[in-house]
């Protein structure tokens, strides 16, 4: 269809039509005709900005204006009664003309998008009986003419953005039934003039900015049935007056700061109430027994006050659908503190009970049971409720929530938890709950949040809880989880908020699908057991605010995928085992507001641009080769590498020319102590001392705390030796783990179990027992057990770098008679090996470090991983030793001859002795 074209003149006369219309706006129209009413609603169509649904197309000259949508007329004048265009998507502005509709009873334009101000000439409209300009962006001030309005029944103006103070002509309109300001932005106190609304049923003032106190000319409300005052800076008390009006039935004071207490006759004052709310006030004393008797409650909440002493029977609350009372000083902690809930039973619409955050004590009731069958939530958190969880729980089918955290239940939980399948929350940390965590819990479909955090739950996680699709919190933190953690747990894509297993005993390695949590918020798997590498598709992880890695034992270096980790707030991978340099890619992480980078062995230079410049957010202490960064951190300067060399070759030339000095004499006389010690020594035992049975990876894991960083003792080339305590005998052992992945590691163990087994001497390192296996990863994994030794090795008492701090003691010292001591020791113990076992044995790596001291200081040789036997004299024999394990001995003790000739005999052996007695003194 063409659109119809129109002359000149059409054009002109239409628009002067208009002009008149506006003009007629602004002024007072004495005698008005029902052309007025035309060009004013014209005017009010010039307003709209958006008619996305066309409602005001059909106003136009193709019918009469009373046909025109939304327009209502008399039926005995043609003029403008009512005008109701509601939640018809226009927005603009309310034209002033609309106070030329003298005929105007009903003006309906709420539900849309009108902003700017109410016009005044509103108020000449003295016919209209409703206004609801309400649910739109109006601003400015209410208008204060409103005498005119003295047949206005309803104004509703809720939802808008309305400031300054409720006009206090209000009180003029006589016949008004409902006024709602309800979600705006006025301001002063509640005028007392709304005492004169003889014929109010209806106030609703909440959600606005109003100070003061309640008027007590609100008593004179005589018709009133809904008082909503709720979410003010309402303060003073409830007027005594306002407490009296019989017709109430819907009372809501919450969220302001008004005090008092609860009358005692309140069902007599107030006996047709059925919505009563005096939540986060100042209320104090006790809930009169006598609230049972408002029969036709429906909701009640007395929520965060400060009520005290026993709740009272609620048994005729027949009508009662939620009752929440938490936040409260409730109960005195006795068994009978929740007889009250027993009463409840008989409330058989009840949906919501929540009483948490009281001092209500005992056991739950078993007449929990009993509720209604329309119960969805049950909230009893941060109670002294104790006992176990009764299991009778699961006749409540319709729960949604149930709450009871920070209480005392003890005991194992109800498996047929999982029979409640519309539970989306299920609530029970910091309480004393054991056994294992039911996999019935995978049954609940619905679930959104678990929370077990702060119990003593045991064993593995259930993989089963990857069946319910919509977790988006899930709380395991703090109980005694052991195990790895299930790689479903990290395939749930729903979690969103929340993955917390902290503080437990979990095992093995962070599951590659941890990748799938690409809109988790914080996750903490701190303070475990676990280890290996920083999965790589962790920097799918965008949205992670929090990372916490802390207290573990993960080494390798930190992965360049997490540089798409760039919103992080908070990054903790304190205490672990990385290595490698810091990544410069953290300089950008603006966002971050910690970083722990602390007791991990990164090394290099510590950025210093970015984040790096603020040292208040980052810690990296105890990385003892990290060097640089801003001097606020007090890292060492970093040193070049010629310059290092040449600062080691100028140390290490000065130490051989002082031990040249003293070294002929030194052996001499250590050679001959050893000859006189082996005369008068008494024959060593050949009673083979009974080992501990083969141990299992797992024993080995429970022993060192998960091979942790805080029981590693030292680190050599084929392996690193922990501290560790067995848990059947408490015996206190140092457990070897071979790197197998080093080469002529696998070689070093084989020898070292030939060597020990077969030798005895008390000043050889004793062998408890091996493990030969594979780690819960299927890894092959060998260790080698010996007697720990109190005292370390002789290294750490000669150099007090490599000796780790030990509180703020002197440091370790050794006298010139111990020194004698360990180099008898040491000579007995050679003396044995070269010319006493059947068949001779050469240690070939004999060094301070090699030099064990138990708690008498006693000296231990140890680590035969490079020992060769004596098997004749054939050369041949000897060469192909030597090319099974590599070149043996350690540069500044094997002698020059031994690396030269590649073969090492007694003569080498001693030699290199005389290079470690030396450098001991």
């Amino acid at each position: 269809m063409e659109p119809r074209s129109i002359s000149f003149a059409e054009f002109q006369s239409s628009h002067f039509l208009i002009g008149i219309g506006l003009a007629l706006c602004f002024t007072q129209v004495l005698s008005t005709t029902n052309e007025t009413d035309k060009l004013s609603l014209l005017a009010f169509k010039a307003g709209i900005t958006e008619d996305p649904l066309g409602v005001l197309s059909s106003w136009n000259d193709s019918v009469g204006f009373c046909q025109w949508r939304g327009v209502m007329c008399g039926n005995r004048h043609p003029r403008v009664t009512a005008l109701d265009l509601n939640s018809q998507k226009l927005s603009g502005t309310v034209s002033p003309c609309i106070g030329n509709l003298s005929f105007l009873r009903e003006l309906q334009l709420w539900n849309n998008s009108f902003d700017h101000e109410i016009p005044q000439q509103i108020t000449r409209l003295s016919r209209l009986r409703i206004l609801e300009l309400d649910h739109n962006s109006l601003v400015g001030e209410i208008p204060e003419n409103m005498t005119a309005f003295s047949n206005l029944a309803i104004l509703v103006l809720e939802y808008n953005q309305l400031i300054g103070k409720i006009p206090t002509q209000f009180g003029s309109l006589s016949n008004l039934q409902i006024l709602s300001l309800y979600s705006n932005n006025l301001i002063g106190s509640m005028p007392s003039s709304i005492g004169n609304l003889s014929s109010l049923e209806r106030l609703y003032l909440s959600r606005n900015n109003l100070d003061g106190s309640i008027p007590p000319a609100l008593g004179h409300l005589l018709k009133l049935q809904y008082f909503y005052v709720s979410a003010n800076r309402l303060s003073g008390s409830i007027p005594t007056g306002v407490l009296n009006l019989s017709s109430l039935t819907s009372f809501d004071i919450a969220v302001n700061q008004i005090r008092g207490s609860l009358p005692a006759d309140i069902s007599l004052t107030l006996p047709n109430l059925q919505f009563f709310s005096i939540a986060t006030n100042l209320f104090e004393g006790q809930v009169p027994p006598s609230i049972s008797n408002c029969t036709k409650l429906e909701v009640l909440q007395l929520s965060t006050n400060k009520l005290s002493g026993k709740m009272p029977s609620l048994e005729n609350l027949h009508e009662l659908q939620q009752f929440t009372n938490f936040e409260n000083q409730l109960g005195y902690g006795k068994p009978e503190d929740l007889n009250f809930v027993c009463s409840l039973t008989n409330a058989t619409k009840l949906e919501r009970l929540s009483i948490g955050d009281n001092s209500f004590g005992g056991v739950l009731p078993k007449c929990v049971a009993n509720l209604s069958f329309t119960l969805t939530g049950f909230v009893v958190d941060g109670n002294l409720l104790y006992g176990e969880i009764p299991r009778q729980i699961e006749n409540l089918v319709n729960l949604e929530v149930l709450s009871l955290s920070s209480n005392k239940f003890s005991g194992v939980l109800p498996s047929n938890l999982g029979n409640l399948q519309y539970l989306s929350g299920l609530q029970l940390s910091d309480n004393n709950l054991g056994g294992t965590i039911p996999s019935s819990l995978g049954n609940l479909t619905k679930l959104t949040a678990l929370e077990l955090g702060g119990n003593n739950f045991q064993n593995q996680i259930p993989s089963e809880l990857f069946n319910c699709p919509f977790l988006n919190l899930i709380d395991l933190s703090s109980n005694n989880l052991s195990g790895t953690i299930p790689p479903k747990i990290m395939g749930i894509s729903s979690l969103t908020i929340l993955l917390d297993l902290s503080h437990n005993r979990l095992t093995g390695v962070l599951p590659m699908e941890v990748g799938i949590l690409r809109f988790l918020t914080l996750l903490d798997i701190s303070e475990n057991m676990l280890g290996g590498e920083i999965p790589n598709n962790i920097g799918d992880c965008v949205a992670l605010l929090s990372l916490r890695m802390g207290g573990n034992s993960f080494h390798g270096s930190i992965p360049q995928s997490m540089r798409s980790l760039r919103g992080i707030e908070e990054l903790d991978l304190s205490r672990n085992n990385f290595s490698g340099e810091i990544p410069l890619f953290l300089e950008a992480f603006r966002s971050l507001k910690v970083l722990n980078l602390s007791y991990n062995n990164f090394k290099g230079m510590l950025p210093h641009g970015g984040v790096f410049e603020n040292a208040t957010i980052i810690s990296v202490i105890g990385n003892a080769k990290l060097c640089g960064g801003s001097p606020k951190f007090q890292l060492p300067k970093c040193v070049s590498s010629s310059s290092k060399s040449r600062e080691v070759h100028v140390v290490r030339l000065s130490a051989f020319v002082i031990c040249g000095l003293l070294g002929s004499a030194l052996v001499l006389a250590i050679l001959y102590i050893s000859w006189w010690k082996r005369r008068v020594q008494e024959p060593v035992s050949n009673s083979v001392a009974v080992l501990c049975p083969n141990v299992s990876y797992g024993t080995l894991l429970k022993a060192t705390n998960g091979f942790s960083s805080t029981n590693l003792v030292g680190v050599g080339s084929f392996g690193s030796v922990y501290k560790g305590v067995l848990e059947d005998n408490r015996t206190i052992i140092a457990v070897k783990v071979l790197h197998l992945v080093g080469r002529g590691a696998l070689k070093s163990f084989i020898v070292e179990c030939e060597v020990l087994k077969s030798i005895r001497h008390r000043n050889l390192l004793k062998i408890l027992t091996v493990c030969s296996g594979v780690d819960y990863q299927g890894n092959d994994f060998k260790a080698i057990v010996y007697d720990f030794m109190d005292n370390g090795s002789l290294e750490q008492w000669l150099h007090q770098k490599a000796t780790p701090s030990h509180g703020n003691g002197p440091p370790k010292k050794v006298n010139f008679i111990q020194r004698i001591n360990i180099a008898i020791d040491v000579a007995s113990a050679l003396d044995y090996l070269h010319h006493q076992c059947h068949i001779p044995i050469i240690h070939c790596d004999i060094k301070p470090s090699n030099i064990l001291l138990d708690a008498q200081m006693v000296a231990h040789v140890g680590d035969f991983g490079l020992a060769k036997f004596l098997l004749g004299s054939s050369l041949d024999t000897i060469a192909n030793q030597m090319s099974s394990v590599g070149l043996r001995g350690t540069i500044g003790y094997a002698p020059p001859d031994a690396w030269q000739n590649m073969q090492w005999d007694a003569r080498s052996q001693e030699k290199a002795t005389s290079t470690v007695m030396v450098s001991s003194y």
